[in-house]
């Protein structure tokens, strides 16, 4: 597969897939897990956007030393061994991606029966959210060039109800007070607030993602690891402006009494019925931005692991297709796990099986334990005197280490987080166990 995405390209995917329907649908429960404290939640954001940025600049030294195609597949083989990479691969493409992608196109689901007025019933939701994953995979298998252009275009209209938003309610709102009680109501807070990494971490979460298209980049070792570099910044900024904004002019207690719709009455009292229809417009656009930048990245997984032997049946996906330039038969595949893990999340929705929680949070905390040996493999590149920089080598993955720990421990609080854990190391003992097999 040819270079095809630039730099822009590949800094609209991170910022448009992190920043996406996360921030609007879970501001109300980060304010539900600090008891409605908007300074507790912004210092939850600030430590979470750490783990990313130290994060980012670890995971851009190793980004910087190859461009093979697997990304976080690619790392885990080269700086750890195969069978980690085989384990890593197959958790991403079983659970990871796919939650996400399920998730994201639910919202959009959410957020489109609201935008045309329909009966916002959770099969809805669910119809919509397929037709939105099937529409994107259908888009991005034809045309690469498209799928890329709808990326950057969505990253570009995202930003604007966001911006909007976030002015009209740091103006209106007169956050200053709110926050000054809010500090001093800190040290009698407790630790329940730390909780709150949970939601957080899927507002963060999908940075990584970038990885995978990293053999498809122009001048891959160097604009990736900038993409990494510049994108957390962007988004950490955009994040508080939109909290501090939508939390001080709705109030606290509105936001989470609300839930979901918060979005869509901020926008009705601060520009009326039109300008409610025109925000959600942006909303759902930017959420069609993160599930098309996650397909993106899905689409190529099978086909990563498949070029190392590590997938069932590597040798049908391991072709690519002359007529599209992409893995045709890894593109497939991917739609169906997506399907599968949509029905997967409508039983548990209908019947509240993971209460005041979803599918997506499944793996995402988990993921942060196969950061954290990237993170380690940077150090092991110091030690070794490949990175002459105690900063890079050293202090950098230390402090991207601590922050996903802050994260996973934050994860490890929510009571489902056993189950979660126990499904992951499932999958991840089956691709052990199919990676023995072919040894």
């Amino acid at each position: 597969m040819n270079n095809k995405y630039s730099l822009t390209t590949t800094i609209a995917m991170i910022v448009g897939i992190v920043i996406g329907s996360g921030i609007f649908f879970k501001s109300d429960n980060v304010l539900i897990y600090t008891e409605g404290n908007i300074f507790l939640g912004i210092l939850v954001f600030i430590i979470a956007a750490f783990s990313i940025i130290f994060g980012s600049l670890s995971i851009s030294e190793l980004a910087s030393r190859t461009d093979e195609a697997g990304g976080i597949i690619t790392y885990s083989e080269r700086y750890w061994n195969k069978k980690t990479a085989c384990a890593y691969g197959w958790f991403q493409t079983f659970i990871y991606y796919p939650t996400i992608v399920c998730v994201v196109a639910w919202v959009c689901g959410i957020y489109g029966t609201m935008l045309f007025g329909i009966q916002s019933s959770l099969e809805m939701q669910v119809i919509i959210g397929t037709l939105v994953i099937t529409s994107l995979y259908v888009i991005n298998i034809l045309s690469y060039k498209l799928g890329g252009y709808l990326q950057n275009a969505s990253t570009v209209i995202k930003l604007i109800p966001l911006a909007m938003i976030a002015v009209a309610g740091i103006f209106f709102g007169n956050p200053l007070p709110v926050l000054s009680s809010n500090l001093s109501s800190v040290p009698s807070a407790g630790l329940g607030w730390i909780a709150a990494v949970g939601p957080i971490a899927f507002s963060f979460d999908g940075w990584i993602i970038a990885t995978s298209i990293g053999h498809e980049i122009k001048d891959s070792k160097k604009n990736l690891p900038l993409a990494l570099i510049i994108s957390p910044v962007i988004i950490l900024g955009v994040y508080i402006l939109y909290f501090v904004g939508i939390s001080s002019y709705m109030g606290a207690d509105a936001v989470m009494s609300m839930g979901d719709s918060h979005v869509n009455e901020a926008a009705m009292k601060l520009f009326g019925s039109l300008g409610a229809r025109m925000i959600l417009t942006f909303v759902v656009i930017s959420v069609l931005g993160t599930v098309n930048g996650v397909i993106i990245g899905i689409i190529r997984l099978p086909y990563s692991l498949a070029i190392r032997n590590m997938f069932p049946f590597s040798h049908k996906f391991v072709k690519v297709s002359k007529k599209y330039s992409i893995p045709l038969n890894s593109g497939i595949l991917t739609y169906f796990i997506c399907i599968g893990w949509m029905i997967i999340h409508y039983i548990t929705q209908k019947y509240n099986i993971l209460p005041n929680s979803d599918i997506s949070e499944i793996s995402i905390v988990i993921n942060y334990i196969g950061f954290i040996l990237m993170y380690v493999a940077v150090i092991k590149l110091k030690m070794s005197g490949e990175i002459k920089s105690s900063i890079k080598g050293y202090l950098v993955p230390i402090l991207a280490i601590a922050g996903s720990l802050f994260i996973l421990y934050g994860g490890m609080q929510n009571p489902l987080f056993i189950y979660y854990a126990a499904f992951c190391a499932a999958v991840i003992a089956v691709s052990l166990l199919y990676y023995n097999k072919i040894q």
